[in-house]
């Protein structure tokens, strides 16, 4: 299990960002649970967990409006897995890394894909 945190974000992007995921794997979010606009100027943070299984289907190419932050933490091989199934659709910068004895955290800018 790992859980994606993502900032920065339309409510459109993140919703975008999730289906890929959801597509790929099995998530704590029922398929019409998407992000919701926030009112006044708060920052949002959209947070859904998943569970990176050993087989996905991968997507193409995926446009966002706008660059994404997303942060990744959880066991090394899932967070390793969501990591590649972004990739498959994203541009994926990796921005840092902390990792410990069983888990680990990666900070990731996502982008359209040239």
């Amino acid at each position: 299990m790992a859980t994606v945190s993502l900032t920065g974000a339309s409510k459109e992007d993140s919703a975008t960002i999730f289906e890929v995921l959801r597509t790929a794997f099995p998530t704590d979010r029922p398929a019409e649970d998407v992000p919701q606009g926030q009112p006044g100027d708060r920052s949002a943070v959209w947070t859904a967990e998943f569970e990176p299984t050993q087989e996905w289907i991968p997507t193409g190419p995926t446009p966002l409006e706008g660059p994404v932050a997303a942060t990744i933490q959880g066991g090394y091989l899932a967070v390793d897995r969501l990591r590649e199934a972004l990739s498959a659709a994203f541009d994926v910068q990796e921005r840092g890394t902390a990792s410990g004895d069983q888990e680990k955290e990666v900070d990731l800018r996502l982008g359209t894909k040239r």
